[in-house]
């Protein structure tokens, strides 16, 4: 069966569609509208030729063996018919997922249906502009050849068989390629030239570049920089990486496992990327070693200890010295042929070493830096990374100051580096990102030295003067051994130390709401607020001067997010100050600056309340039999919760519980218990403020007797006696059992509970009692008091 867009074809010839020519005879056709590249040379004509053993479409004359043109030679045919067609999305994917190393898009297809004696096929040439593709399709039992001729020499074929057991039905190849000088030569590769004067390379779109300084150049070396958010090429251009992925510095088709890659991240502004780390992938095993700023080596998740020594890690020699670190691969597939990067923290040099002269050239931003869209690895990209800022300008940048700092890369220090590699590009990425993203965090002093590093690297000497006329030291990794978040940046604070910064992207939502951290968290028994590490260091605080109301309650730093938390719980309370509002009793601490007592101060204050709320439970009733000798309730109300229990002894020392099988006679003494837990008997006290019996389930029943009024029990029922009411968290009461007179249903017990504050003195006021303090009602609602009940039957 015909592949579906080629079907449509072949259909549309047998309607006799205008746009189609039919032809038995040599020909000579246009194809200007559609004009392929042949492994690097255009063609706007074909030639059609059928001979007694072969049709034949050549691309620079008719076909004669022994002119030795571009041709493709296949099997008789006794008539064709062409076709050209548009580009269409679903055949430009059909050949991109079979031909990975097409890369530029389908501008049309010239579409030969052929009748080779009785079998029909379709040979397809697919423009991809700068590139091209072949295809050949036949459903016919056997085998149909199409040799591929460059100069007469065979250089690919198309095969396709068919046989009942297997039936293949179409062949596909790239044809794409550069020529020069009528050598061929393969997309991805390089050549120099005998004369050792230029290099000659052919990219992985088949389009050539030529260069006085090449990475193919007999034992010369190579340099692609990246610094700052710019990458400049091996080819010497300058390009900026817009956002903030991961992208494909060098890559190679011939090893599709190796790669470097640089990771680009925001800093102070959001509109201004920075490479961030440098990352090479070794191989299919998953193996990834980690440049990192402040010197930081990370083999997958495991940091590794560096000095100048090399340490060979999974064939890649490692060192670390005052400048940066360094990894050096030897790549199989070339003799002799190395890879170095160099990271310093602000800028990456990768550098391209031919011992013996092998061409090659490499893929990603350091063989093209136009193509960083192409280079994006999604893979190793955060979501949304792609997302575009723009950012206010910065008022306090001048520009001018910029430009000159910048040409002093074309001074007298530099003078014999100037001449074996152009300055242009450093200067073009040096005052383009010091016009838009201030100077400060060494950023200045980095963008100069990227030049005096490839400089460097090539064995060239430069005169250290321009270091003091740009104020700047000798090279050295910034931020050197310091580790900061994902979150975070390692800059440089006014006094000149380093610190860990946020990024513009993460602290962007904490200004927005005017906050340094985040949303207070109560648990249980405790409390905790988190402040951002980073954002401290933006407003010049430093944590260790923070404390709670108590000064010995400190924030603790984690090492690794550098969150800094502040906590109190109910053993210690950090000098929290505990309130009652209505029916909350809130529990209020304070973040602050040491000394903040003092009178006057020069620098800014930090006063940070988080608090934590229990709210007083609404009602709730639970019967039971006397069978159960207790009610438990788990209190669940607002940030905090708590549990309250009502127990039943026949006992005064409370040791002997009701249970199902204890007989208990009326006007027998019983002792109740109403405990909580989780609640901090040093703040808060448990009243029991009434409680009564009714002759069914609801506390608001008509038949009601009361045993507790007010906190104080009922001075009519001398059997009645309360204890601890209002000292701790649990209290008690006794009375003798009793049934409702007439009735011989089930009797509910209610107790209503209020929460108070120690320091509001919360011992009732019970008549004839030896000592007397303020009632607790003024203090609380009672109808958001707990009502806790308990059943018993005859």
């Amino acid at each position: 069966m015909l592949h579906p867009l080629i079907y449509l074809s072949a259909l549309s010839l047998l309607a006799g569609a205008a746009a189609q020519q039919v032809f038995s005879i040599s020909s000579e056709l246009d194809i200007s509208s559609c004009p392929i590249t042949l492994y690097g040379q255009m063609y706007k004509q074909i030639y059609i030729n059928f001979t007694k053993d072969h049709f034949v479409v050549c691309f620079d004359g008719f076909y004669d063996p022994q002119t030795r043109g571009d041709c493709l030679v296949g099997p008789s045919s006794v008539g064709a018919a062409l076709e050209i067609l548009p580009p269409n999305p679903s055949e430009e994917e059909f050949y991109f997922q079979r031909l990975p190393t097409i890369k530029t898009h389908l501008q049309g297809t010239v579409v030969l249906h052929l009748n080779h004696k009785g079998t029909s096929g379709t040979l397809v040439l697919a423009n991809f502009g700068t590139q091209a593709a072949l295809q050949l399709r036949s459903s016919s039992m056997g085998s149909v050849v199409y040799d591929v001729q460059i100069k007469g020499d065979l250089v690919n074929k198309l095969n396709v068989t068919n046989t009942p057991e297997s039936q293949q039905e179409y062949s596909i190849i790239d044809v794409s390629g550069c020529r020069h000088l009528g050598v061929l030569y393969r997309p991805g590769r390089a050549q120099y030239m005998t004369s050792d004067e230029f290099c000659l390379a052919c990219d992985v779109t088949a389009v050539i570049h030529t260069t006085g300084h090449g990475i193919c150049q007999k034992g010369s070396t190579a340099i692609c920089t990246v610094t700052g958010p710019t990458v400049i090429d091996l080819f010497r251009q300058v390009n900026s990486v817009q956002d903030r992925c991961a992208y494909a510095l060098v890559s190679d088709y011939y090893i599709p496992d190796f790669l470097i890659l640089g990771n680009f991240q925001e800093r102070r502004r959001k509109d201004v990327s920075f490479l961030d780390s440098v990352t090479l992938r070794l191989d299919s095993s998953g193996v990834l070693i980690h440049l990192e700023q402040g010197g930081r080596v990370r083999l997958n998740n495991t940091m590794l200890t560096l000095n100048s020594s090399t340490q060979l890690v999974h064939g890649v020699e490692l060192s670390k010295d005052q400048t940066g670190v360094t990894a050096k691969v030897s790549l199989p597939s070339y003799r002799g042929y190395t890879v170095s990067v160099f990271f310093d923290g602000y800028t990456a040099e990768m550098t391209f070493n031919g011992g013996s002269g092998v061409p090659v050239i490499f893929n990603g931003l350091c063989s093209n830096s136009s193509e960083w869209r192409e280079a994006r690895l999604s893979d190793y990209s955060a979501n949304s990374c792609e997302a575009q800022y723009n950012d206010a300008a910065d008022s306090t940048i001048n520009c001018t100051w910029a430009t000159t700092h910048c040409n002093l890369l074309q001074g007298l220090s530099f003078a014999v580096c100037n001449s074996i590699i152009n300055p242009e590009p450093y200067i073009t990425v040096c005052t383009e990102t010091l016009c838009k993203y201030p100077a400060v965090d060494g950023l200045s002093c980095q963008l100069l030295e990227a030049y005096a590093k490839a400089c460097s690297l090539r064995d060239i000497d430069t005169d250290d003067d321009w270091r003091i006329l740009a104020g700047c030291y000798a090279p050295e990794a910034f931020c050197q051994n310091r580790t900061c978040s994902p979150h975070e940046f390692c800059g440089e604070k006014t006094d000149g130390e380093t610190a860990c910064f946020c990024r513009d992207i993460f602290a962007s939502e904490y200004r927005a709401r005017n906050t340094l951290g985040g949303s207070t968290i109560c648990s249980q028994d405790s409390a905790s607020l988190s402040l951002v590490g980073c954002l401290l260091e933006d407003k010049g605080i430093d944590y260790s001067t923070l404390h709670l109301n108590d000064q010995t309650c400190r924030g603790h730093m984690d090492q690794q997010t550098h969150m800094v938390t502040f906590s109190f719980n109910n053993s210690n309370t950090c000098g929290a100050v505990v309130t009652t509002n209505g029916s909350q009793i809130i529990y209020k601490n304070t973040v602050m600056m040491q000394n903040s007592s003092d009178i006057i101060t020069r620098s800014d204050q930090v006063y940070i309340d988080f608090s934590c709320v229990r709210t007083q439970p609404g009602i709730k009733t639970m019967s039971f039999k006397i069978k159960d000798s207790s009610v438990i309730q788990h209190i669940t109300s607002g940030a905090w919760s708590y549990s309250l229990t009502m127990n039943v002894y026949n006992d005064a020392e409370r040791t002997q519980a009701v249970d199902p099988s204890t007989a208990v006679q009326l006007d027998q003494s019983i002792w109740v218990e109403l405990k909580t837990d989780g609640l901090d008997d040093s703040l808060v006290a448990v009243v029991t403020d009434s409680c009564w019996a009714t002759s069914e389930p609801s506390p608001s029943g008509s038949l009601r007797y009361d045993l507790i009024i007010n906190g104080c029990a009922n001075p009519t029922d001398q059997t009645v006696k309360v204890e601890g009411n209002g000292l701790g968290t649990s209290n008690y009461f006794t009375f003798n059992l009793f049934q409702f007179t007439g009735k011989s249903g089930d009797i509910y017990l209610h107790c209503k509970l209020q929460l108070c504050i120690k320091e509001n003195n919360c011992l009732p006021v019970c008549k004839g009692a030896s000592r007397r303090r303020r009632s607790l009602r003024p203090k609380n609602k009672d109808d958001t008091a707990a009502v806790i009940s308990m059943a018993w039957s005859n």
